[in-house]
C-alpha cells in the first residue's frame, strides 16, 4: 500500500485532524457561572475598556487562522474549499504539534480578492495571526498586501515567505560547504509564482549577488511587457545583466538553480553548465525539476529538494510553526522582513560548522530545537524592529 492509499485510509478512520478541548471545566453549576453567564460578563467589560486585555483574557493569543480559497491547493491547482480542508487541517495540526498553537482553518466560497480581504479582515479580532495557504497568483500577492494594510496583527502567506526563509537557510548552508560568498554568487529560479517571486525578492534581501527568474514565458527581463504584472515587477529588480532566452541560457554559469515549477525540465547537460561547485534545490513536487541523483551525477555539489525520504529537505515545516510562535509571543502586528531574516540565520545556524556536509545543510523538521530557536529569534527581532506589544 503506497502512502496516498494509506493516508486516505486514514482521513476516513479520523474523520478530521482536530478537535476542540475544553480548558475551563464545566462540571457543576459553580463552574457554569464562572465559564459563561453571569460572570463571563466581566470579562467582556474589561476587553470592552481595553482591546488589549483580548489577548489575556480569551484564546486569542495563542490562535491563527489557516485561510484558503482553494485555488493552489499543493500540486493539485484549483479543487475548491471543500477538497482543500484536509490540507488546512493538516496544517492546523503541524502548528499545534510543532508550536502549540491552536489553527482553525477557513476555507473561502470565493475568489473574489475584495471579498477575502473583507472576510478575512472582519474576523481577524479573534485571531493572534492570519496564515494564507493556497491562494493563487497573482491574486495572492494583492490579497497579502491589503490585509496587512487592514489588520493589526501578522498577516504571512506561508507559500511565499515561509518557502523563501526556509530555501534561504538553505542557500546559506550550501554556500558554506562550497565555500563561496552569497554576494558573489548567481541565483536562477525557475518559476515565478508566488513561491518563486518571494524566493527571489527575499534570497536579494539577503545579499545575493544576482538572481534571474524564468517562467513559462523564458527569462524575465526588465523592460519588457508581460500579462502578468508581478512578472514586471519582479524583472525590474532581478536579472542585472539583462540575460535573455530560456532556462538553459540562464542556468548556463549560474552558482545556484533553484526550481518551483515542474518535473524534469531540468537536464544533466544544463547542470553541466553551471559555475564550479553548482548548488542544485529541484523543489517541485511530486516529482523534482531534477532528481536527486540526476543533479549529483552532472556535478551538483549540494542538493536540496522537497522530498523527506532525501537529505537537506527544505520544507516550510522548519519555519511557520516558529515564526507563528515568536510571532505570538512577542504579540507582534506585523512579520516584516527583518523577522524574517531572523529566522533564516536562526535556521542555518542550528547546523555547526562540525556537522555540515553536502547532505546536512538543515536540520529536520522532527529537531526538537527549531522551533525553540526560529521563535526566539523572531521575537527578539520582533522587540528590535518596533513591531512587538508585549
Amino acid at each position: 500500500m503506497d502512502v496516498y492509499e494509506k493516508s486516505l485510509q486514514k482521513h476516513y478512520e479520523w474523520a478530521g485532524k482536530l478537535e476542540v478541548t475544553l480548558r475551563a471545566p464545566v462540571n457543576s453549576l459553580d463552574d457554569l457561572a464562572l465559564c459563561y453567564t453571569p460572570g463571563v460578563s466581566r470579562a467582556c467589560t474589561e476587553i470592552a475598556k481595553d482591546k488589549t486585555k483580548s489577548y489575556e483574557l480569551t484564546g486569542r493569543h495563542n490562535s491563527v487562522a489557516v485561510v484558503t480559497d482553494g485555488t493552489a491547493v499543493l500540486g493539485l491547482g484549483d479543487i475548491g474549499p471543500e477538497a482543500a480542508m484536509p490540507v488546512m487541517e493538516g496544517k492546523c495540526a503541524l502548528f499545534k504539534a510543532f508550536a502549540g498553537i491552536d489553527a482553525v482553518p477557513l476555507c473561502l466560497d470565493t475568489k473574489d480578492a475584495d471579498e477575502i480581504v473583507n472576510i478575512v479582515a472582519a474576523v481577524s479580532k479573534s485571531y493572534g495571526g492570519i496564515n494564507l495557504e493556497d491562494i493563487s497568483a497573482p491574486r495572492c500577492f494583492e490579497i497579502e498586501r491589503r490585509l496587512k494594510e487592514k489588520c493589526d496583527i501578522p498577516v504571512f502567506h506561508d507559500d511565499q515567505h515561509g518557502t523563501a526563509i526556509v530555501a534561504a537557510a538553505a542557500l546559506l548552508n550550501a554556500l558554506r560547504v562550497v565555500k563561496k560568498n552569497i554576494g558573489d554568487v548567481r541565483v536562477v529560479i525557475n518559476g515565478a509564482g508566488s513561491a518563486g517571486i518571494a524566493i527571489a525578492k527575499f534570497f536579494m534581501e539577503m545579499g545575493a549577488g544576482d538572481v534571474v527568474c524564468v517562467d513559462k514565458c523564458g527569462v524575465l527581463v526588465a523592460g519588457e511587457n508581460y500579462a502578468n504584472h508581478a512578472h514586471e515587477e519582479i524583472a525590474a529588480v532581478t536579472n542585472k545583466t539583462k540575460i535573455c532566452g530560456t532556462l538553459a541560457d540562464a542556468i548556463r554559469g549560474a552558482d545556484v538553480f533553484l526550481g518551483v515549477s515542474a518535473p524534469k525540465i531540468v537536464t544533466k547537460d544544463m547542470i553541466r553548465s553551471m559555475a564550479k561547485d553548482p548548488i542544485v534545490f529541484p523543489l517541485a513536487n511530486p516529482v523534482p525539476e531534477i532528481t536527486r541523483a540526476e543533479a549529483i551525477e552532472a556535478g551538483a555539489a549540494v542538493v536540496g529538494t522537497g522530498a523527506s525520504n532525501q537529505p537537506n529537505q527544505i520544507n516550510n515545516v522548519l519555519m511557520f510553526p516558529g515564526i507563528f510562535r515568536g510571532a505570538l509571543d512577542a504579540r507582534a502586528s506585523d512579520i516584516n522582513a527583518q523577522m524574517q531574516r531572523a529566522a533564516a540565520h536562526a535556521l542555518a545556524g542550528l547546523v555547526t560548522d562540525a556537522e555540515l556536509n553536502a547532505d546536512y545543510i538543515l536540520p529536520s523538521p522532527l529537531d526538537k530545537r527549531v522551533v525553540s530557536t526560529v521563535s526566539a529569534a523572531v521575537e527578539q527581532a520582533a522587540h528590535e524592529s518596533g513591531v512587538a506589544r508585549k
